[in-house]
């Protein structure tokens, strides 16, 4: 009775094993896909501000961009190169919404199997998994604003910016990540 009760008792913790080794390459295969999205998204974020400048000379062109439409780079480099540094691939790379603003779904499959365990087959399972990563604007133009004498910026935080778009200095411009934050949306 001994024995059987040992051996089953064996049987279990391998079997538990087995789980955590799973649960490990999905938890790191997860970590993977929303570093691979944060990058992509901040990558797009940081290079809207080509795209603040420009539009100081225009009212309209600012308003969209402070929106989030019209960014030119899609991340894909960015999101990559996290995946790889995350020992995963990416699969697959899509440019989508979510709530109306920019995001960036990615979809990783790690470089490591699950290993070898009781379960026959999971040495050559490898985790998969996706995030998607948004870019929502935190700032507006403030109503009322005379967008030719004088530029006023309010943000979701009360931060506030005047700007003469005929006479400024980009070091007082405010960074993109004062203008915008990325999160992850799932």
């Amino acid at each position: 009775m001994y024995v059987v009760v040992v051996g089953g008792l064996l049987f279990l913790a391998f079997a538990y094993f087995a789980f955590a080794q799973a649960a490990v390459a999905r938890n790191g295969g997860q970590s993977a896909a929303d570093a691979a999205a944060l990058a992509a998204a901040q990558e797009v974020r940081d290079e809207l501000t080509d795209g603040f400048i420009d539009g100081l000379d225009s009212p309209d062109e600012l308003a969209d961009w402070l929106a989030g439409k019209g960014f030119i780079g899609n991340g894909r480099a960015a999101a990559e190169q996290l995946a790889a540094e995350n020992d995963s691939g990416l699969r697959n790379f899509t440019e989508t919404q979510v709530g109306g603003n920019p995001a960036f779904k990615a979809e990783i499959e790690t470089n490591y199997t699950v290993g070898d365990s009781i379960i026959p087959g999971t040495e050559n399972i490898r985790a998969e998994a996706d995030a998607t990563a948004v870019i929502e604007p935190r700032c507006g133009i403030k109503l009322g604003s005379d967008l030719s004498k004088l530029v006023e910026i309010e943000c979701d935080d009360g931060e506030h910016w005047e700007i003469d778009p005929k006479d400024f200095t980009e070091a007082d411009l405010p960074y993109p990540n004062d203008l915008f934050s990325v999160h992850l949306a799932e």
